[in-house]
């Protein structure tokens, strides 16, 4: 017993030290980016800030770790057990209804989305908000389920559903209420984050693959699409109800306000933010376990276990991008729009490019693409696409709060590119696409990035015109994803025909020599 014990827990110490190094990887380009800028005369950082910046970097990088070794043994293991078990039952009301409530309990628990509704709460109630965005959630994986089920094509269902979601932006606009779009589309990046990805993500394997079928891989994508259209459409239809002040009213991003006893109150608050959050996942869990699953004695230990981790790394990231991350980005973004604005655009692409390697959500996605795709889609190959477009996307961000238009100017003609893309490309590639974008917008979009693109808003537009230009930054993060995977798939297949037209042109070369002609 002693010596199994021994075992559990070298395996354990094993896995930590490769998500420790995963992770010093991740936030090393970040962190080494803000300190190089400090040296510059383009932001002026102290050197409390920078060593508060330090120690925040060092709990982010534990807390990455914590988290990932955490829905490696919980979250995922979750997803997939409740999957399988209640698509074993054969009872579809059942499975249905315990999967839209756990999309909504998962999504209350989502930390990003708490972030978001905190910048926003001085003109939308941020309880309100987020039971909003849950329903919108919850809903759309109810559908998702059936999509997986039924074997209904993804892009069909996305394709209607982005046009109904554009219909009803235009009608936002002609009540007058466009302010609120932006904030809208951001609501739909910020739910599929650290707790929300492995679960969802386990959950359709789990569901697929005990459905079986052809394609019973691709079958298992789609579902992290489909919840990210849900709260934009929940948001879209709570902001054509909403009456009242529209003035925007910034936060505090100040550091000092965290310094000496407001570090031990900050890792409080978070404690019982998380606590609170992931309190409702295991409890319904628990219940799922009593009632139909049933599972060994031995899964549930390491579940446990899993949670405990989940819940140290999440305390620790978010304290981290609290005490640090959002404070240091909202300067960089207000004193860079001050000194330069296109040098600030330069920055947001190469900020965006580095920045997706520290978000946890990414990481799970991209570990369970290549497994599922046997390697055909690879990590590194993943992780290129996404940096590429969460740079981009970030840097036209920034232009646009620049220049002041509209946010649609981007995320239609976006929007439309990538739909279409979906036509030419294998469905696997567009399922994994649509997903990625979801996963792409996690807690350092929102806790740094956002406040760097409203920092440099304050500056070049003025505090009443946030609403309109700088919300709408986890929207172009959560698109770009879109067509730079596709694209990927789609030089994928242009590869294979080039081969496949090679090949038969050297057949028929060899079949020609070989032709006998008799006179």
């Amino acid at each position: 017993m002693k010596s199994k014990s021994s075992s559990i827990f070298r395996d354990l110490w094993k896995s930590l030290r490769e998500k420790l190094k995963e992770s010093l990887i991740s936030v090393m380009p970040v962190t080494a980016l803000v300190f190089v800028l400090s040296i510059t005369p383009w932001v002026d950082i102290s050197r409390t800030e920078l060593a508060v910046f330090g120690v925040a970097a060092v709990l982010l990088i534990v807390g990455i770790s914590l988290f990932n070794l955490g829905a490696d043994m919980a979250m995922t293991p979750m997803g997939q057990y409740i999957g399988e078990g209640l698509t074993k039952s054969k009872k579809l009301g059942i499975l249905l209804s315990v999967c839209f409530l756990m999309g909504v309990l998962i999504t209350v628990a989502e930390p990003d989305l708490s972030v978001l509704a905190e910048q926003v709460s001085a003109v939308m109630n941020g309880t309100l908000l987020i039971f909003t965005v849950g329903l919108g959630v919850g809903l759309f994986l109810f559908l998702g389920v059936v999509k997986i089920v039924f074997h209904a094509d993804l892009t069909s269902i996305l394709l209607f559903f982005y046009m109904l979601l554009f219909c009803m932006a235009a009608l936002l606009f002609d009540a007058g209420k466009g302010s609120f779009l932006p904030m809208s589309f951001d609501s739909g990046g910020v739910t599929t984050g650290p707790i929300t990805v492995p679960f969802i993500m386990a959950l359709g394997v789990g569901i697929a693959m005990t459905v079986g079928g052809r394609n019973a891989s691709e079958n298992s994508f789609g579902l992290i699409a489909l919840c990210s259209v849900g709260p934009i459409l929940a948001v879209l239809m709570l902001s054509m109800m909403a009456k009242g002040d529209m003035n925007y009213a910034v936060p505090d991003y100040s550091m000092g306000a965290i310094l000496g006893e407001g570090t031990r109150v900050l890792i409080g608050e978070k404690m019982l933010e998380v606590g609170k959050s992931l309190a409702l996942i295991v409890v319904f869990f628990a219940v799922l376990q009593l009632v139909i699953l049933r599972l060994p004695a031995s899964k549930l230990i390491m579940i446990v276990v899993g949670i405990v981790h989940t819940f140290v790394g999440l305390v620790l990231f978010l304290a981290a991008v609290e005490m640090a991350f959002m404070p240091i980005g909202f300067k960089i973004g207000q004193q860079m729009a001050a000194y330069n604005p296109y040098l600030l655009i330069g920055f947001a692409f190469i900020i965006g490019m580095v920045v997706v390697l520290a978000e946890p959500a990414v990481h799970v996605l991209n570990n369970q693409v290549e497994e599922i795709t046997g390697g055909e889609v690879s990590k590194t190959q993943m992780m290129v696409a996404l940096s590429i477009g969460v740079g981009v996307s970030i840097g036209l961000s920034v232009l646009r709060v620049y220049f002041g238009f509209s946010l649609l100017y981007y995320l239609v003609p976006g929007y439309l590119i990538s739909l279409g893309l979906s036509f030419f490309v294998p469905k696997l590639y567009t399922a994994i696409a649509f997903d990625s974008g979801g996963v792409a917008s996690g807690p350092l979009t929102s806790s740094f990035i956002l406040p760097m693109v409203i920092g440099s808003c304050v500056t070049l537009q003025g505090v009443p015109a946030v609403m309109d230009f700088a919300f709408g930054v986890v929207a172009m993060v959560a698109m770009t994803p879109l067509i730079t995977i596709q694209s990927l798939g789609f030089k994928s297949v242009m590869s294979v025909r080039a081969r496949d037209n090679a090949a038969m042109r050297r057949i028929l070369a060899d079949a020609d020599d070989q032709i006998i002609y008799f006179e």
